[in-house]
């Protein structure tokens, strides 16, 4: 069962105890809760065995767009995969900031920035992947969560980001804590990029917030001074 399915859950659970300690109080009839409750769950059951998670994420960011803090996290993370990969040399081909956007573009959760990774994949299938191009990718999924954490303190996002970068590496034979090593030093490195380009960063933010096109994007990092590392 997986997280989204889980908090549809907590939410039914919420609301049935919430209308067993508050219902008589307000007048609400137990059958508006009772029905919110079987609908959730039932919600909760399809998409665990229909839509992968999708139907219980799209549900999840639905009610969390109410708030401008959700909101302003999923910019500030994605914002921080496009800055990287605009400084690290990999071309952004678009990016999503809700999970209706997303499901429509095929990817999964709540957001997201698509790359030109078509070098990455030749080199996969050839098996001869160099370990330059697997650093740059790997600081570029751990950029969304360095940026949570410069702007927040802390990341609430990223559990996407971090099983595609651990099935890579676990696919490569790295044991459990070579990974979490790779990982953590992916975000360092991601995070130090990203304050080397605070003023482009924040300028990005305030473009994507816009919906500015992926050109736009990137006039907007030229005018405010990064430069791309392709090496």
């Amino acid at each position: 069962m997986n997280k989204t399915t889980l908090n549809l859950i907590a939410i039914s659970v919420f609301l049935m105890t919430f209308s067993i300690l508050l219902g008589p109080l307000i007048n609400l009839s137990p059958t508006v809760p009772a029905v919110t409750t079987f609908a959730i769950l039932g919600i909760a059951t399809f998409d665990s065995w229909g839509l992968e998670g999708r139907g219980g994420t799209l549900f999840l960011d639905l009610i969390g767009r109410f708030s401008k803090e959700y909101r302003e996290r999923i910019l500030h993370h994605e914002a921080g995969h496009f800055l990287v990969a605009y400084v690290l040399g990999v071309a952004v081909t678009g990016y999503t900031l809700s999970a209706w956007e997303a499901t429509k573009q095929k990817q999964k959760g709540l957001g997201g920035v698509t790359f030109d990774d078509v070098e990455l994949l030749s080199q996969f299938e050839k098996g001869r992947i160099t370990t330059q191009i697997l650093e740059r990718y790997y600081t570029i999924w751990m950029a969304g969560i360095a940026a949570e954490k410069l702007v927040y303190s802390h990341s609430s996002g990223g559990a996407d980001d971090q099983n595609k970068l651990m099935g890579v590496l676990k696919s490569l034979g790295y044991s459990q804590s070579m990974c979490e090593q790779k990982q953590r030093f992916s975000v360092l490195q991601a995070k130090t990029i990203i304050e080397n380009n605070w003023s482009g960063y924040q300028a990005l933010v305030d473009t994507m917030r816009e919906r500015a096109t992926v050109c736009e994007c990137q006039n907007i990092l030229i005018k405010q001074g990064a430069i791309v590392h392709n090496s």
